[in-house]
């Protein structure tokens, strides 16, 4: 499954209603550990058929990165059942990414 774009107007049907995993990757193109996650998260996209895998740019969603509280970027934040149930800020590998996601 492909790493889908997700925006204010599509987040709540993305992600809180969803009924699998999310795993949302909150970035921007300027960030340059971002750019070297997106590899990353394409391949944990490709590999986890039963999580949904979505990108967030906070520079055009500036209200979701306010209402989850982002303060650094790369963040990665999962949600089961609509909850944040874990968050990691910064360049991880590909392992820990699978850690928070299996936990």
């Amino acid at each position: 499954m492909s790493v889908l774009v997700a925006n204010n107007d599509n987040f709540e049907e993305l992600v809180l209603k969803s009924k699998r995993k999310v795993l949302v990757d909150f970035n921007a193109d300027w960030c340059g550990p971002c750019q070297m996650l997106k590899p990353i998260i394409e391949e944990v996209a490709d590999e986890n058929s039963d999580v949904s895998v979505l990108s967030i740019n906070i520079d055009d969603n500036d209200v979701l990165a306010e209402d989850y509280n982002i303060q650094s970027i790369p963040c990665l934040v999962v949600f089961k059942d609509g909850k944040e149930i874990k968050r990691s800020v910064g360049l991880i590998s590909k392992e820990e990414i699978e850690g928070l996601l299996n936990e």
